[in-house]
């Protein structure tokens, strides 16, 4: 009896922190699909009576009466998939090539330097967000998605060389020893060896990079102010009027700004729990 009993009892502590993860989800898909009236009622009506997905026809398919935000919020998306995309790739890119060096080549001052790397991640966003406001200005990239994209690569590329530099220093020295013996160069073993059997590291920490940039508010409200460059927490947040809050339509953005780093994590699954636990053990 007592073995019968130990996995429930085991599995009871679980239940809290399950619905403490999965409720404020719920909550979304059912604010999504409720009328305003419904999601005003007293008391809250946790299953909607007349379910409704006008919220998502008005943001999908916006007609001659949508507001502006729910109109605009396709281009953000893209946005956001522009800047996100784009951020992930020059970040893998460089990355790479800087945990590389970083790991296997000597020169002075190479821990100091990879831990002064990692020390720019504590630098406050507000003490950075003057200057990179006047750097957009000089050169014209306020506005702009490139702004976004050099700002997001200034706090997601450290973090994209320490966890590759992590993972690449787990990887036995003797397989660049034979391929440099068989006439490899650098880049050949780094190309042919390491990146190939690093694809787990490399797929977790691309996921990572994305969802940073995905998610980023702080700098994308400071730095955009036109449909042309605003990203999906921007028009997310522009749900909020001086007088109302449309709050089924606030709810339907973050219902379909979750759907592309969902599915990323989703169809990368395999990848990304072998990258986490690979760089747990050493050799």
């Amino acid at each position: 009896m007592s073995k019968k009993l130990r996995p429930f009892l085991l599995f009871l502590p679980v239940i809290p922190v399950l619905l403490f993860i999965y409720l404020p989800v719920a909550w979304l898909l059912i604010s999504s699909i409720s009328t305003r009236a419904e999601l005003l009622s007293t008391p809250i009506h946790w299953i909607p009576r007349q379910p409704t997905f006008q919220n998502y026809i008005n943001i999908l398919l916006p007609t001659q009466g949508t507001s502006e935000v729910a109109k605009t919020f396709r281009i953000t998306l893209l946005n956001s998939l522009l800047v996100a995309s784009a951020v992930t790739v020059i970040a893998l890119v460089v990355g790479s090539l800087a945990s590389y060096a970083l790991i296997r080549l000597r020169f002075p001052f190479q821990r100091p330097m990879l831990i002064g790397i990692l020390g720019t991640r504590m630098i406050p966003e507000i003490s950075l967000i003057i200057p990179l406001y006047l750097f957009a200005t000089r050169f014209g990239l306020f506005n702009s998605p490139g702004i976004l994209i050099i700002t997001y690569l200034s706090f997601a590329l450290p973090f994209a060389i320490w966890l590759m530099a992590a993972f690449f220093d787990t990887i036995p020295i003797e397989l660049e020893d034979a391929a440099r013996i068989d006439g490899c160069s650098r880049l050949e073993i780094l190309w042919r060896i390491i990146l190939p059997i690093s694809a787990p590291g490399l797929v977790s920490t691309g996921l990572f990079v994305f969802l940073t940039a995905w998610d980023e508010f702080f700098f994308a409200l400071l730095l955009t102010s036109t449909v042309a460059a605003k990203t999906v927490p921007v028009a997310i947040a522009e749900f909020t009027g001086r007088y109302v809050v449309d709050v089924g339509s606030m709810m339907t953005g973050g219902v379909l700004a979750a759907i592309p780093p969902v599915l990323l994590a989703l169809i990368f699954q395999r990848y990304i729990v072998s990258g986490l636990t690979a760089g747990a053990v050493k050799g």
